[in-house]
């Protein structure tokens, strides 16, 4: 008996080191999968690194050779000349003018996104995904090129297919190149004046004859999309872009109004003008009641019926101006 009870012990040990081993193993496993699946996450960037995004974009004239380069170039030429691209590729006038209106991305962002005291996109794609208040929800930056696509351009959603979307998404990561996800970029989202004076309409209109036909026309129509862009009438964005809301027009035009005078206009010129250019006709979004579902909803974006209360003198400045509560 003592004998058997001695087999047994050392058969039970024999048993716990092997269980031992095997635990020791899946353990080790484990933490080497931890430890590379800790550096697949994206850290976040330190205020160090914030602090070191420059505006230096990659040249042109270094973009590679091969798809990738061809991409790039592609989508730098639909930034800086949208419309004649992509009314070229429509299968006829119509279908052009249903695709995309008369302006270009560079007209509100100069040369193609590259100029650093005009609405820059540079670093662009570093910011995307991102949370959008108005959609009230994160958005791709396919999808954000397709906000573009529908208000600013009037027109007509890239498919998610499209190797022009592809394109765009390239070119903004190539400008992008250098500049950490999260980093601050100083040069993006200025034009947004923060208190914006009561305008004087009238005064605007004499200020855009004045001053502003030369490139814009004085219908408004523009003399083209880079040179002079349409600022109001079916060419141009509507009432849903961005630029529809009055204090981001008032911070645009101050910031990048007249070509080679920026920032000399004060606040109430900016604001009189921006009142004039808004209270023209321009073609209507759609689905306002659908934009933030969250709440919040800005009171300055400047609808059909603001518009008309301009005509009117009956809108109420004060209230349109303050400051909105979600």
């Amino acid at each position: 008996m003592s004998r058997g009870i001695t087999l047994t012990i050392g058969f039970l040990f024999i048993l716990s080191l092997i269980f031992i081993g095997a635990l020791g193993n899946k353990l080790g496993d484990e933490k080497e999968r931890a430890d590379k699946s800790s550096t697949n996450v994206q850290q976040p960037v330190s205020g160090e690194l914030a602090s070191e995004a420059t505006f230096n974009p990659p040249s042109l004239e270094d973009v590679p050779d091969g798809p990738q380069g061809e991409a790039i170039l592609r989508g730098h030429e639909l930034v800086d000349d949208t419309s004649n691209q992509l009314r070229a590729d429509a299968a006829s006038a119509e279908d052009g003018q249903q695709r995309v209106n008369e302006l270009s991305c560079s007209s509100c962002h100069a040369g193609a996104g590259l100029e650093q005291d005009s609405s820059p996109l540079v670093g662009v794609a570093a910011k995307y995904p991102n949370y959008i208040s108005r959609n009230d929800e994160i958005v791709s930056l396919e999808e954000r090129i397709n906000g573009c696509m529908v208000r600013s351009m009037n027109g007509q959603p890239f498919a998610e297919d499209d190797e022009d979307l592809d394109a765009m998404v390239a070119y903004f990561k190539y400008i992008s190149e250098g500049i950490p996800v999260g980093a601050e970029l100083p040069w993006l989202g200025q034009n947004d004046m923060k208190e914006v004076p009561i305008p004087d309409v009238a005064a605007g209109e004499t200020m855009f004859q004045q001053s502003c036909i030369a490139c814009h026309a004085q219908d408004g129509a523009g003399t083209g999309a880079n040179t002079g862009p349409a600022l109001w009438g079916e060419g141009s964005f509507n009432d849903g872009a961005g630029i529809a809301r009055f204090s981001r027009m008032a911070g645009y035009i101050q910031n990048n109004m007249p070509k080679g005078q920026e920032k000399t206009l004060t606040d109430q010129e900016a604001s009189n003008l921006a009142a004039f250019v808004l209270s023209q006709d321009r073609p209507e979004w759609g689905d306002h009641a659908g934009d933030w579902p969250g709440g919040g909803a800005p009171k300055d974006s400047m609808t059909k019926e603001l518009r008309q209360q301009i005509k009117d003198g009956t809108i109420n400045w004060e209230e349109i101006l303050s400051p909105t509560t979600k």
